[in-house]
Parts: C-alpha cells; structure tokens; sequence
C-alpha cells in the first residue's frame, strides 16, 4: 500500500530567467509532524512555501499536499490546507475578532459555528482580552498572532508557517512557539519556517537545512549534529588584521574551518582547550588582539557552518 504524506515534494524546481530558485528538491512530511524547514535569506524557502501553498507554478517537479496535487488538484490541496505568510494580511481598522471573523466567512464558517471558531482561535494565540482592540494599534507581534489565528478557523490538517517570529518581542515569539507545540498536540501538520536554530531544535522533529535552492541534509536534530562528530565552535571577537590572523589559525591542527569577517573570527575546532593557546601565540605574533573568546559545543549553527563554509545569518 502506498503511504500517503500530509506533504510531498518531489523534484521541485522553480527558475525566474536565468536564476534557479529552487533546484530539485524532495522532502516528505508525515502527518502529525512539525518539520522544520532552515536556511538563510535567499535560500529558496519561501519559493517553496508558495508552491505549496499554490501561489507560484513551479518550473519543474510535483507537490502534494495530503495526497492532492497543487498543480491538477488545486482546490482540494488547498481545502486543508492553511498558510501563514511573512507579510500580516489583516485589516488594522478592523478589530482582531472582526478579522478573524471575516477570514472565517472567506472559508464558509456561518453563525454559531464560525463564533465558536472566532472564539477558540482567540483563546489559542493568547488575545480574548484585546479582541475588540484595532488591529492597527497592536504591536508587531501580536498582528502576527491574529495573523496565525486567521490560518487556523477552518481547522486545517497542514499548517505552512513562514518565518513567523521574525521582528518580534519575546512574549509574541513565546506565544507563537507555544501556539504551535499545542497544534503539534492535536495532531496538525505544521511545516515551520525558520533561520532561527533555537526554533527549529525546539519545535521540529525532522529538519531539512536548505541553501542556495537545495536541500543539503534532512534529519532529527540530533542526527545533523552528528555530521560534524565533535567538532567545537570557537568564536572570537578581535582588533587588527584579523584576516592575517585567520590565515594563520587555519593551518594549526585541529583547525578543520576559519571564518573571518568584520572583526569576528570563527573557527571548527577538535579541541578548543588544545587549539587556543597557539591562536593567542599567533594573534599576538600578527599584533592581533583577542577581545573575547566563546566556546559552543556543536549545534545547528555548526552544523549549518560545516556544511556551507557560512554561518546561517550570513
């Protein structure tokens, strides 16, 4: 019998002239499951997400959405289907509860039915206290919450959440992290969105890192670490020519990667505690100073530097 994902891309490509977007990527999602979707800005994420979500044609490839096509069955991929952009799509002159009563009309809910809804979305992203409030005078991150609310009144069994913690304050961002462990709880597939690593080891079961239109690893949190075995991060803050310095740093051994930009100089060592003593030889050689020093056993963001050759917010 063949198994039926809540998602499914297979060779999915999407080129705008010359440039190729997204380049061949497959992933499945199971349903029930939060899969974290990583990458820097430009990394093709949000191309994805509009394929999926049925905005954009892809150039190439297929996209299920628990088991309809988006490009042959469209309305019915759509129908459980919910999507949370980047951008708010609200009304600020309208208060929260009048929003997410008009979005609950746009998707059929009537009387009762749709006040329930209006009221249980509320309840869930932490707002039946301002919901007479305009949406226009609430800060950043309490939009997005409404705007989440506004995905979720049809009860949709996928949740496409793009970067929807970007620029917000940290009880939003809480909220938000919360609202989605709970749906995770009622059973919702939710494709998150992040260039946060804390998000992603916190909410995600699987993870695919994606850069430059691929998907260059895909697996439990625990499981990408694993591709850099031991592998410490060492980063350092210094004044002077620090590129000298690099180049120096990336032939001790140990050293596996060097990374220096704008007075800040990250390393992938074996050993941090082996490894520093001949960095601070060698800084003071090239009249380098070192301002501080952080050690980070390795994590996403080593993992992410590993692979790339960058760190994720570059």
């Amino acid at each position: 019998m063949t198994q039926t994902f809540a998602i499914e891309v297979r060779e999915l490509r999407k080129s705008y002239g010359p440039v190729e977007a997204v380049r061949g990527i497959d992933f499945t999602v199971s349903s029930g499951e939060i899969f974290g979707l990583m990458g820097p800005n430009g990394a093709g994420k949000s191309t994805t997400i509009s394929i999926l979500s049925g905005l954009l044609q892809p150039s190439a490839g297929e996209a299920r959405i628990n088991g309809h096509s988006v490009l042959s069955e469209g309305s019915l991929a759509k129908a459980s289907l919910g999507v949370v952009p980047q951008d708010v799509a609200l009304y600020p002159d309208l208060s929260a509860r009048e929003n997410l009563a008009f979005w609950g009309k746009m998707y059929g809910l009537r009387g009762k039915e749709l006040n329930r809804r209006v009221d249980e979305v509320l309840e869930l992203v932490g707002l039946s206290a301002r919901q007479k409030g305009k949406v226009g005078t609430f800060s950043g991150g309490m939009k997005r919450r409404i705007n989440i609310g506004a995905a979720l009144l049809h009860r949709p069994k996928v949740l496409i959440m793009d970067e929807p913690t970007v620029g917000i304050d940290p009880q939003s961002r809480r909220h938000i992290l919360d609202s989605v462990l709970e749906l995770h709880r009622q059973g919702v597939t939710v494709l998150y969105t992040t260039h946060y690593m804390e998000e992603a080891r916190e909410l995600a079961d699987r993870i695919a890192i994606m850069d430059r239109g691929e998907i260059i690893a895909c697996g439990t949190a625990r499981e990408l670490i694993r591709l850099v075995g031991e592998q410490t991060r060492v980063e350092l803050e210094v004044q002077g020519k620090s590129d000298l310095a690099a180049g120096d740093w990336s032939t001790l051994r140990g050293v596996h990667h060097v990374q220096a930009r704008d007075g800040a100089v990250t390393l992938l060592v074996d050993d941090a505690d082996a490894v520093l003593p001949p960095i601070f030889e060698t800084a003071s050689a090239r009249g380098v100073r070192v301002l501080s020093v952080r050690v980070q056993q390795p994590d996403l963001e080593t993992v992410f530097l590993h692979l790339t050759g960058r760190a994720l917010r570059d």
